[in-house]
């Protein structure tokens, strides 16, 4: 990631609503957080900016920890990757305005955007492609992998999550904090339940970067499928296991957050529930 301003390719790719626009922040603890936000679109060559129109932890960690990582796939498979500070949040001005009169809020009777967050251009990657014979390769591989690696864990993943992480179509992204301390996302990294608490993924796209995490290294995995619906999982990193084309990576799944609006929430562990108030 040498480069520090974005081409004229990647202005374009990064305008559409319809793509796949992902930020990864820090919360307070250090550890990592993704969001799909298909507003993250480009400022000029040397920034960029999303809208908020709902509320969720990634608003609120870009206050206290600037430094994000970025991800964009267009709908035609170009993808950029790259690194941002966050630096001003407006409600107000020409920035304000366009994204409500963008078609995606220009008709919606329920909200629009409330803010616009502004980032500066820290480092982005070349125009890549989505490696699609080595997911395939990666996918068969984690969806075959002994249940005996996972035995032992509790139970974090409820039916729908796991019939999502196990969905064909579901991508899965990797993030994870660098060694400059930005978050980091590795795109489309094949992974699969192992047992009742366990991911399993195979390094076989992007294998030079997931080749450097350290177990215990704080790990999220984001899934998204084609209709946009998402989970957030996160998990100390437990190492690798195996040798050569059987090598697979090991999450040991400790949260799991609903991140799709309009209530984005956490999930394992169980909030405690809050008695009624007494009127």
């Amino acid at each position: 990631m040498r480069r520090t301003r974005l081409t004229a390719e990647a202005i374009e790719a990064f305008t559409p609503d319809v793509k796949v626009g992902l930020l990864a922040t820090l919360d307070p603890r250090g550890l990592p957080h993704v969001s799909l936000i298909t507003s993250l679109t480009a400022k000029g060559e040397g920034a960029l900016m999303f809208g908020q129109f709902t509320e969720g932890r990634s608003k609120l960690h870009v206050r206290q920890d600037p430094r994000v990582g970025f991800l964009v796939l267009s709908m035609d498979r170009r993808m950029w990757r790259g690194k941002a500070r966050w630096t001003a949040a407006t409600r107000e001005g020409e920035d304000h305005l366009a994204f409500n009169a963008r078609s995606m809020f220009r008709y919606n009777a329920y909200f629009g955007v409330h803010t616009v967050h502004h980032l500066e251009l820290v480092a982005v990657s070349e125009r890549m492609r989505v490696p699609l014979p080595s997911m395939l390769a990666g996918g068969l591989r984690a969806r075959l992998v002994r249940p005996s690696l996972g035995a032992g864990r509790p139970e974090v993943f409820n039916a729908w999550t796991r019939r999502h992480l196990q969905g064909l179509t579901t991508l899965k992204f990797l993030c994870f904090a660098d060694a400059d301390g930005y978050p980091r996302l590795v795109p489309c990294v094949p992974c699969a339940p192992v047992g009742p608490g366990r991911l399993a993924f195979a390094p076989t796209a992007f294998a030079g970067e997931l080749a450097g995490l350290r177990e215990g290294t704080p790990v999220a995995v984001f899934a998204l499928n084609l209709a946009t619906e998402s989970v957030l999982l996160r998990g100390p990193f437990a190492g690798f296991r195996g040798l050569g084309p059987l090598r697979l990576g090991l999450v040991d799944v400790d949260w799991v957050y609903n991140s799709m609006p309009p209530v984005p929430g956490r999930i394992y562990p169980p909030e405690p529930l809050q008695s009624a108030a007494t009127v």
